[in-house]
């Protein structure tokens, strides 16, 4: 039938394009100075809520940022079920930072270790404090950030120039000898040896008084899972139950409980018998596809919704979809997502290569990201993606140069809209591009990251 359905009356109506403005910029630098190393951006993670955002860069630091727009007006989310107009954009501040990991060096194997944070993923919020996980290479640290209340004490039984010289007298930790008064009491000095006190001590005592009370945010790492993979962390997920996680390198995945940091269940585990002799699995996409190696895992997550289920891709553009319930160890897929490529050549593979997934909010679909493409796969159908983006197929001519230069090896990441309308990727040339993914959108945008953004239709 040629005809409208009922079912195409309900079908969602195509919303019209974004219109992107320039927001916010943190970490602005002067003119002239040259960006460091350490301070190059290298993970970045909202929470689910969008009111909190967390960066980790080369030098191991994480930096946490709130969101201020939606204080005095309730959740944003709210706002916009109930159609209450919002003219402002989301705004964001600085709210703390901490070192999260630090060089190492393994003496076992002569390697050294970089405290690049490699990826971010927020936990579940609870009793006011925050909880996320962040990972380096190797190792994995489960950090708390909650605000802490210090009191300032005033009103003691000093004198008040000795009492405005020392600063908070209770607020010290360092004991001292303990001074005896000649009427009886005992007195601890914390901060001067040199307190002067009235002849014949003090009538009375006198309670301390607090003063004020200063709130400041303290990050504590509560859990460090380490020693569990032999290769390079690519990807950390949490779980919905909100009790485990995973964890996949290369060939391996292994899950986690969030309270028990010295043991972990390898689930997958895609090592091939013929690489004992392998000692460089960081340039294993460099000479897989020559050497007959099999392909590697280059990303994994949790299903949102559903704590048995997970989906890793891998180097020959494939992602599996697993049941934990089916066994311990995941060797069998429940479901296979690959798409035939049409005509190969040298870089077919290579190019395929998927660098990163992410799940809608619905669980439903699934989005990748090779070199040349993003992909949107339905997991009701596991025949073809339901839609393909071309990110920048203006290289493809070129691919002989970006393979001399090692460039169609870079990672790039992909994400979907909360409303699940759209799905952005980065390029080069700080470029990165938006597409409308329901059907009959036409949207393709691509902007430039900067503070003068220039819209390229």
């Amino acid at each position: 039938m040629n005809g409208k359905g009922p079912e195409d009356a309900r079908a969602p109506a195509v919303p019209p394009p974004l219109e992107w403005k320039f927001s916010q910029v943190f970490g602005e630098r002067t003119v002239g100075e040259e960006v460091q190393e350490v301070d190059i951006i290298s993970a970045i993670e909202f929470d689910k809520s969008g009111d909190h955002l967390a960066t980790g860069d080369r030098g191991g630091r994480v930096v946490l940022f709130e969101r201020t727009d939606v204080r005095d007006h309730g959740c944003r989310r709210d706002l916009e079920r109930l159609d209450y107009p919002i003219s402002r954009h989301p705004e964001f501040r600085y709210k703390t930072e901490f070192q999260s990991h630090e060089p190492e060096f393994d003496y076992l194997k002569s390697l050294e270790i970089e405290e690049k944070i490699n990826k971010i993923r927020w936990c579940q919020m609870a009793n006011g404090a925050l909880f996320l996980l962040s990972t380096n290479d190797k190792t994995i640290k489960f950090w708390k950030v909650q605000e802490k209340k210090v009191k300032r004490i005033s009103e003691m039984n000093l004198d008040p120039s000795q009492a405005a010289a020392n600063g908070s007298i209770a607020s010290s930790s360092t004991a001292s000898p303990r001074v005896c008064l000649p009427n009886g009491g005992c007195s601890y000095n914390y901060m001067s040896h040199n307190l002067s006190f009235p002849p014949g001590g003090f009538p009375s005592l006198h309670l301390p008084v607090v003063a004020s009370q200063e709130t400041s945010l303290v990050a504590r790492c509560r859990r460090i899972y380490a020693h569990a993979h032999d290769y390079h962390i690519n990807s950390i997920s949490n779980n919905s139950d909100g009790e485990t996680f995973i964890s996949a390198d290369d060939l391996r995945i292994n899950l986690w409980n969030l309270e028990i940091s010295n043991q972990s269940f390898n689930i997958v585990d895609v090592k091939p018998a013929n690489m004992e002799d392998l000692t460089d699995v960081e340039n294993l996409m460099l000479i897989h596809s020559s050497s007959g190696f099999d392909e590697v895992i280059t990303s994994a997550e949790f299903h949102p919704t559903h704590c048995n289920t997970l989906a890793y891709s891998s180097s020959k553009g494939s992602i599996r979809l697993i049941d934990l319930r089916q066994s311990a160890l995941c060797d069998n897929h429940s479901q296979l997502f690959e798409e035939a490529p049409g005509s190969r050549s040298f870089f077919t593979e290579i190019i395929a290569s998927v660098s990163d997934i992410k799940f809608g909010k619905d669980g439903r679909h699934i989005l990748s990201r090779d070199y040349m493409m993003l992909k949107l796969w339905d997991i009701n159908m596991d025949s073809g993606p339901v839609a393909t983006f071309q990110v920048h197929e203006y290289l493809r001519p070129k691919l002989c140069d970006l393979y001399e230069s090692d460039s169609i090896f870079d990672k790039f990441e992909c994400c979907l809209s909360g409303d699940g309308l759209r799905v952005a990727t980065g390029s080069y040339s700080n470029l990165f591009r938006v597409f409308g993914c329901v059907a009959g959108s036409t949207e393709a945008t691509t902007l430039e990251a900067s503070k003068t953004p220039t819209r390229f239709d």
